[in-house]
């Protein structure tokens, strides 16, 4: 039998340190070494025991999460996972946690004051095995800190996107997302279709945040969303999307089918939309996360004649989603991380792009030629 995975259990809850650890035990390759109240006894725990992965709460008295945190990250890096309250105000502490090195993050049930945590027992054990999996990688390019919010495109600009880019992303997505939307310009000529492996009720704060730090128009998705240049739509958690080609334009659809691979939203379900509605101008990229959700869409927008890439192994934080779609043989890039940004501007292009700067010259001179014609004939009129 292979070692067991020692897991420290921080929570200012005396309930939840006592509940956690006997729904983690369930499984036989996990231990837990210790329980810890608030950050500070935690820093004493983690430099007793050395646990493989910490599981750890943000709301605590004396010191939070936040601190603790960055103390783990800065005296002994290791996979945590954050276990976070279902709210507004949990949403955004998680995110900061994400940003600070947290691996991923598990939303704490509406009820789990009364005991009630047998919902999320399976995704905390399979996130803790992951993790451990996933000690040591990180993403290697993290996102600069902006002195000044970016440029933003003029809302006056509502131009159709010459390509829909859809995108698929799970565990350690929202560093990746970061990263990588934070380069594309404001004048990128596609819209991009975003699903994020999250639970209700996170997206709508992580839309907002991708949008504080992107020169992009990032949103939650909602049903009858037009597919504009330039624009990023997050689908909503517990949700599905799907893209639509209808007369006013084409637009983002919002449904409630039940979950695909597991999963709601699915990477699946929006790559094979994308692929059925757009064909030629579609993109697929598959990034960092576990599972093999959207390998298969994936490959049904390469048959397509779509365009498809997935991050390389070496730059995500798990590698199986991507690794999924390769080994299938449907990506026609691996592309890094760090790369990904200049892949997709190079191949989308903006809107000041050589080809459309051309044609709109193009139209100028017709136009010119035409009004000096209409002129000459007019001038040749009045002179009969």
């Amino acid at each position: 039998m292979s070692e067991r995975i020692r897991v420290l259990v921080v929570d200012d809850s005396a309930l939840m340190r006592k509940l956690i650890p006997t729904i983690l035990e369930r499984d036989p390759s996990i231990e837990v070494i210790g329980t810890a109240m608030d950050g500070a006894f935690a820093m004493k725990k983690i430099e007793e025991f050395h646990p493989d992965v910490v599981t750890l709460d943000l709301e605590m008295p004396r010191m939070d999460g936040i601190e603790a945190l960055r103390l783990i990250m800065r005296r002994a890096p290791m996979p945590v996972i954050v276990f976070s309250t279902h709210s507004r105000e949990g949403a955004y502490s998680t995110f900061k946690a994400l940003a600070l090195g947290a691996i991923d993050f598990v939303a704490k049930p509406r009820d789990a004051a009364a005991g009630h945590l047998d919902a999320i027992a399976v995704e905390l054990i399979e996130k803790i095995k992951v993790a451990k999996r996933a000690s040591g990688r990180k993403i290697r390019a993290n996102v600069a800190v902006e002195t000044q919010p970016p440029q933003k495109k003029s809302s006056s600009a509502t131009l159709p996107p010459n390509r829909i880019v859809a995108i698929g992303i799970s565990t350690g997505g929202p560093n990746a997302l970061q990263y990588v939307l934070s380069q594309i310009p404001a004048d990128f000529s596609a819209t991009i279709l975003v699903v994020q492996h999250m639970p209700e009720g996170f997206t709508e704060m992580f839309a907002r945040r991708l949008d504080e730090c992107c020169a992009l128009g990032v949103q939650e998705a909602r049903s009858g969303d037009l597919l504009l240049a330039g624009r990023v739509l997050i689908c909503p958690g517990n949700r599905h999307m799907v893209v639509r080609r209808m007369p006013r334009g084409d637009m983002a659809v919002l449904s409630d089918g039940p979950p695909v691979n597991g999963h709601r939203p699915s990477a699946d379900v929006l790559f094979y939309s994308v692929a059925q509605e757009f064909a030629l101008t579609s993109v697929g990229v598959i990034m960092t996360g576990m599972g093999d959700d959207g390998a298969e869409g994936l490959g049904a927008i390469k048959a397509a004649g779509g365009m498809t890439a997935a991050q390389s192994e070496d730059t995500c934080v798990v590698s199986g989603m991507p690794r999924a779609a390769i080994l299938k043989g449907y990506a026609n890039k691996i592309v890094p991380l760090e790369s990904m940004s200049a892949f997709l501007v190079g191949y989308c292009g903006s809107d000041r792009s050589p080809d459309r700067d051309r044609a709109e010259k193009s139209d100028r001179q017709e136009k010119s030629e035409k009004n000096e014609k209409s002129d000459r004939t007019r001038v040749s009129s009045q002179r009969s």
